[in-house]
Parts: structure tokens; sequence; C-alpha cells
């Protein structure tokens, strides 16, 4: 049985009015721009669920945009996001999918591309009380929650990466909290997400990176 805190009742520290489909909304997009390796310059969301119906009223799209620019749940400046979009030069787009069925009804993907043409699609899910969960990357179903540091490695699907990845981050003595690996198929592309409750040397990528198979690194400090 999962038990609940007071604070996951109450929610985060936040600008409002929804826990849920405000300071979850940005966080997710917050831990998307983290993810991103150079600085965001468009952005298109995609709203499911409960999202597609009260974005407006919630203030859903405002934090997703702000969580993008890089504002905190508690940031005031969610309120004016649109208007530091322009400021910050950040183009966005909202599509709205009422059709589509998703597993959770706080859904929401974002499409970013960076000013060096980076592209990185993610999905998230506000789950509650402000709490998250990235769900897909690159259309690649995963699973992590952005309340560790966490190390994504994008990877061919192929023998010894995975020993690889554990054994650089043995030799700078990463504690693992979770370690798990998600694929698209046999020997096709896969994700290994590693979540540790220390900071992970960022040291660490160039070695990963070493191994041929290796094909993309992401790393999300907390």
């Amino acid at each position: 049985m999962k038990f609940l805190s007071i604070f996951d009742v109450i929610g985060p520290n936040m600008i409002g009015p929804s826990s849920s489909h405000t300071a979850g909304a940005c966080s997710m997009a917050l831990l998307a721009c983290k993810m991103c390796p150079e600085p965001v310059r468009k952005v298109v969301f995609t709203l499911y669920g409960s999202f597609s119906k009260t974005y407006h009223g919630h203030g859903t799209d405002r934090a997703l945009l702000g969580g993008i620019l890089g504002f905190h749940t508690d940031d005031a400046r969610i309120r004016d996001a649109f208007e530091w979009a322009e400021k910050m030069g950040v183009e966005y787009e909202f599509v709205i999918d009422e059709e589509t069925k998703t597993d959770h009804p706080n859904t929401a993907d974002m499409d970013i591309t960076g000013v060096n043409g980076y592209r990185l699609s993610v999905r998230g899910e506000s789950i509650g009380g402000g709490k998250i969960k990235i769900v897909r990357i690159n259309g690649i179903d995963v699973e992590f929650t952005g309340e560790y540091s966490t190390l994504i490695v994008r990877q061919i699907d192929k023998p010894g990466v995975v020993a690889h990845i554990t054994q650089c981050l043995s030799k700078e003595e990463v504690n693992i909290a979770f370690m798990r690996l998600f694929r698209e198929d046999k020997g096709a592309t896969a994700f290994t997400v590693v979540e540790s409750d220390e900071q992970i040397p960022e040291e660490i990528l160039a070695e990963i990176q070493k191994n041929e198979h290796v094909q993309d690194l992401m790393l999300v400090q907390m």
C-alpha cells in the first residue's frame, strides 16, 4: 500500500490554482527542459484528457510554458509565461487532442527543438499533489519521477552496454537507487535510466560515451 504524506495532499509551493493541473504541469515541463542539452527554441505541447479540457481555466498552458522556460513551480513569472516566452525568444504551440486515450488523464507531450536543432519528444503525466512521471522519450515508453538525480542513456540494445554503464557508475562510486532498461525491441533503440539519491558526477558521461553503442546521454541533477 502506498501512503500519502500531508505534503502529497497539500502539494508543493506553487503558483496555483491546482497542484495537478498547474504545479505538476510546470514540473514535467521543467524536467523536459533539463533533459534538453541546449536552450529551447521551440516547443509544441499536445494536451490529452483533462489537460485538454481545462488548460485555460487552471493555467496549465502557462505552467507548461513556464516549466519549459526553466521556471520552478513557485516562480511568479509563470503568470506571465506568454510574455516571458516572447522576451526569451521561445516559440510555442498548443495542440488539443480530445480523441487519443492515454493512461492518465493529466498527460502532455512536449516536442522540443533546441537552438542548434536538437530534437526531443517527452511525454509527462501529472499524477497528483504536484508529483509527476516521465513516461515516454522519443516514442519509447519509460518511467521515472525526476525526484532523484537521473542519468538517461540512449543506446542500441546490444550485449555489454548495460554492464559498461554499471562499471562506469561503480568506478565513480555512484550509489544507484533505481536502474531500469526500456527498449523498443530486441536489438533496437533502448534507454537505460539510472536514478541516484546523490549528484552524479558529470565526468561519467565521457566514460559512458566511449561505448560504440551509446547514442546520447542526458543528465538531470536534483
